[in-house]
């Protein structure tokens, strides 16, 4: 792989490269992958096959479902690529007719919002192999990860992790204070034992990088999640759903959306709305174990439709989020594409996201921490905020990040490069990197 293209994709970077250099570095019109796109047609005899893999599919959502719904239709309209998503569904109920998803077997997880699990290794990875894969990108580090290891080593296909969840963060939360530092040392040790058998390892956020690296993971790459900016805009907002829900032009809406996990602190949201008072309110979307609840918190179920999830969120006052263990924060960049500032955990993922520009970060996970923030929001006046969340959204934007996706995956599958495509990668990684 040409070492310019390699330093770039490896490196680490607190944004997207500049637009003239990243359209020349990962294709788009440009030269470079169009030309390699061509030839690995050809080279294969037919398009290029990415298969997504994962535990972390539920009929209620989910960040990881979005992406890789997302990332489905976007690869349709590529040419030379295609694209299946296998993941562990439930045939009988299946909601996915639409979408080119094939099952793997699992067993239903109670009270998990829908998740399934998968156990069986070796069935996972004769089913992912009979797709004839190129690419396999696992996107859990859990039975799927090893089974994608498998399938790639038998299909002679490349395997790309994507780091969703810090396991070690996860592993501290789930075994209690008492066992939390054996627990996080474990799965520490764990994760740099799967994860080391991939080719590179995608990490959405700088500070899940710096977490891969610290375990002894090499390969690693951020490679941000989007947003789709035209479905997710501020045009969405609508005083007739703020009637229909029942709030006046005086009600201070917050919403989160997402899931309902114990990650995600929602009962620092509900004790920090009651601190409040009236006219605050916490409008809860979503499904899972741990939703909400008090005397000025509404829950609403899961909305699989994007337009009625971007209409709540544009028509809310302010998105905010609790959560400490994000390695990204999907639905916090989908609120700020709809013009909706933020008040967030100032922790992992959501710290590279939101700042006083776009909202107000909270030091601490105390629910008068999460008030006083609040309150000082709306004192400061939304509209300056609400044009720099839009603005920031914009950069993430699903065209621009998931093109640089493919450039990861020309770089693993090109192998040795012809002395033109060389030169004209060089050119590209140059271009990205001024």
């Amino acid at each position: 792989m040409d070492k310019g293209i390699e330093k770039f994709l490896t490196a680490p970077s607190q944004s997207i490269p500049g637009q003239a250099g990243f359209d020349r570095l990962v294709g788009g019109a440009g030269l470079a992958g169009s030309v390699l796109d061509e030839r690995l047609a050809r080279g294969l005899g037919r398009r290029t096959h990415v298969v997504d893999t994962t535990m972390f599919w539920s009929p209620t959502g989910g960040g990881v479902r979005r992406y890789l719904q997302t990332k489905h239709a976007w690869l349709a309209r590529q040419p030379g690529w295609t694209h299946t998503i296998a993941v562990p569904i439930d045939r009988s109920t299946r909601a996915d007719a639409n979408e080119s998803i094939t099952a793997l077997p699992a067993l239903p997880m109670p009270g998990s919002g829908g998740y399934r699990l998968p156990l069986r290794r070796r069935a996972i990875a004769e089913r992912l192999c009979g797709l004839a894969p190129d690419v396999i990108e696992a996107g859990d580090p859990f039975v799927v990860a090893w089974a994608a290891v498998d399938a790639a080593r038998r299909s002679n296909a490349v395997a790309v992790a994507f780091c969703h969840s810090n396991v070690e963060m996860m592993a501290r939360l789930f075994a209690g204070r008492r066992l939390a530092n054996a627990a996080g040392r474990a799965m520490r040790a764990y994760a740099r034992r799967v994860y080391g058998r991939f080719d590179r390892v995608f990490a959405p956020s700088e500070c899940m990088r710096g977490h891969l690296l610290d375990w002894g993971v090499d390969q690693v790459a951020c490679q941000p999640l989007g947003v789709d900016t035209s479905a997710f805009h501020p045009a969405r907002a609508s005083t007739a759903w703020r009637i229909r829900m029942g709030y006046t032009d005086t009600s201070r809406v917050l919403v989160y959306a997402g899931r309902f996990a114990p990650e995600k602190h929602l009962d620092v949201l509900a004790a920090a709305v009651d601190r409040l008072g009236p006219p605050y309110t916490l409008l809860a979307i979503g499904a899972g174990p741990r939703p909400p609840s008090g005397e000025r918190v509404r829950v609403l179920p899961f909305l699989d439709g994007t337009e009625e999830l971007a209409t709540a969120l544009a028509s809310a006052d302010a998105f905010v989020h609790a959560g400490d263990q994000e390695t990204f924060g999907l639905s916090v960049l989908e609120a700020m594409a709809c013009g909706t500032p933020v008040v967030a955990r100032s922790a992992e993922g959501l710290a590279e996201l939101v700042d006083d520009t776009v909202g107000l970060g909270v030091p601490s996970g105390r629910a008068e921490a999460y008030a006083e923030a609040i309150s000082a929001l709306f004192a400061g006046g939304l509209e300056a905020k609400q044009r720099a969340a839009r603005a920031r959204a914009e950069a993430h934007a699903w065209d621009r990040v998931l093109p640089l996706l493919l450039a990861h995956y020309r770089s693993l599958l090109q192998g040795p490069a012809t002395v033109d495509a060389q030169a004209n990668l060089r050119a590209a990684a140059a271009m990205a990197l001024r």
